[in-house]
């Protein structure tokens, strides 16, 4: 039987992953005032029977003016915890998947309607939306009403904003907990030269502008679980002239390891509407690359193909050490058997499936 690196076991920090193939975050735009619904039980249930080795929940806010769009999952009372609590009660009763969460904040680039309504900018005035902040007063989009820039009354509820979503996360039952630094969000904004206008200690320099989200980084290391770990996606590259570079990724992603990131998922891209991201077969992969040859903690980066070999070429060619897969699983939601069957891997299903399963890929049944 052909030997498959994708379906191998690998470690995030004291986590076992039973292989390397992630269901990445993907928003749904579904919650009631922060509060996760029905959707997302149905969503994330039937991607938790995928046979993948981790699932993760999509973007989730840490404080109201942290969302993207007024439908965003969040993470800041007792009310925005227990949905999740209910949603991975649920989901554990019939799955053994571990679970991570994806916290953020979305800074500039929040207070926007839903995308199937348009997606537009929504100000305070209307009843959906908010003044939104960032580290600069920069709009995201030319002509939007411009955010205003953080004073450190801010920076500091943001920082306890993430501590106190980590501590919830970790009650509500999350096995793994990753900040979201890219996707041109409020630390990603932080790191650019491009959205960073600052001139105070959070701001001007490379060591400024890694300030507040290795600030924010140590105050989540220190609210979740020490045995559990904490992850970290960062942009690799901006891709504009005078923007965030690859240099400086790499100095970041190192700062990251000696706090105790247990590992690094690669983005690019998407600071500024005008961006062009560089890729390879449509991947960033040489830019995980780099990555991965600068820190010896594990690399994930998201592919949009759905061609077995290639996610397998991938791991295997040692670009990256774990895949993670979104939009190729809304549209194969059980691409992990398949892929299983295609590579000579096993994957777990569930003992309900396994007179079926035979017919799609070698399977092992869940005790």
């Amino acid at each position: 039987m052909p030997y498959s690196r994708l379906f191998e076991p690998v470690r995030l920090g004291s986590l076992e992953l039973a292989n390397r193939v992630l269901v990445g975050p993907m928003c749904q735009y579904s919650a009631d005032d922060g509060c996760m619904s029905d959707w997302h039980l149905i969503h994330l249930g039937h991607l938790a029977l995928s046979g993948a080795g981790l699932l993760a929940i999509e973007t989730t806010a840490v404080l109201p003016e942290g969302r993207m769009t007024h439908a965003d999952v969040g993470l800041w009372n007792d009310r925005t915890q227990a949905a999740i609590a209910l949603t991975l009660e649920s989901i554990r009763r019939w799955s053994d998947i571990p679970i991570a969460i994806e916290l953020s904040h979305a800074g500039r680039k929040g207070s926007v309607q839903v995308p199937w309504k348009g997606g537009a900018q929504l100000t305070s005035r209307h009843a959906l939306g908010w003044q939104t902040k960032a580290p600069s007063a920069l709009p995201y989009r030319f002509g939007q009403n411009a955010p205003e820039a953080l004073d450190r009354a801010d920076l500091q509820r943001i920082r306890e904003g993430f501590a106190r979503a980590a501590r919830r996360a970790s009650r509500a039952g999350i096995d793994v907990v990753q900040i979201h630094a890219a996707h041109g969000y409020l630390l990603h904004q932080f790191l650019s030269p491009l959205s960073n206008h600052r001139s105070d200690a959070y701001g001007s320099s490379l060591d400024g502008r890694m300030r507040f989200p290795l600030e924010v980084f140590e105050q989540v290391r220190s609210a979740f679980p020490a045995n559990l770990p904490v992850t970290v996606r960062l942009c690799a590259a901006d891709g504009i002239d005078g923007g965030w570079t690859l240099d400086q990724a790499l100095s970041f992603a190192k700062e990251l390891e000696r706090r105790g990131c247990a590992a690094i998922q690669v983005s690019s891209g998407e600071l500024l509407p005008s961006q062009v991201v560089p890729v390879v077969l449509g991947e960033p992969a040489w830019l995980a690359r780099e990555i991965r040859r600068a820190v010896a903690i594990p690399v994930v980066m998201t592919s949009q193909t759905g061609d077995y070999r290639q996610v397998e070429a991938l791991v295997a060619g040692g670009n990256v050490d774990l895949v993670a897969l979104t939009g190729t699983l809304l549209r194969e939601p059980r691409w992990p058997w398949q892929a299983a069957r295609s590579l000579g891997a096993r994957v777990q299903v569930p003992l309900q499936y396994l007179a079926l399963a035979d017919t799609l890929a070698p399977v092992s049944g869940l005790d």
